[in-house]
């Protein structure tokens, strides 16, 4: 166990990403249709957002991960939320959702759509082994 690399708290800064995504669209929608302030959503949507890309910086930084297997998983696990996302601002667009509100959630949808694939990819990524060892070639 002692030889077992070191890897960032990607799962745990990303559920915590995921946890600020949903309060702020959430607080959104609960105020929808009537006017509502921006600045709490803002607020989670920015905090979110840095979780991100803070989690994304702190992998890249960890030497000896599998990107390859990151890279292969990410890209589909992305589409399928690419497609997930472009669905629910379907139904934004369809109830008439419009102005700030909507530029928010459809920025909240995005950072959804970044931090799931992370999480999946990275989930199984940190089980493979990067580097080829003794019984891999």
């Amino acid at each position: 166990m002692s030889d077992e690399r070191r890897l960032p708290p990607v799962t745990q800064l990303g559920m915590l990403s995921l946890a600020l995504i949903v309060a702020g669209v959430i607080y959104l929608s609960a105020h929808l249709p009537e006017r509502v302030s921006l600045g709490p959503a803002i607020a989670l949507l920015a905090a979110s957002a840095l979780l991100l890309v803070g989690n994304v910086v702190a992998l890249r930084r960890t030497e000896g991960f599998a990107w390859g297997r990151f890279v292969e998983v990410g890209r589909w696990a992305l589409l399928a939320y690419a497609i997930i996302a472009g669905l629910i601002e379907y139904v934004f667009l369809r109830n008439d959702t419009s102005g700030g509100p909507l530029v928010v959630l459809s920025l909240s949808l995005l950072v959804f759509a970044l931090t799931v694939p992370v999480l999946i990819a990275f989930t199984v990524a940190r089980y493979d082994d990067a580097a080829p060892g003794p019984n891999r070639s």
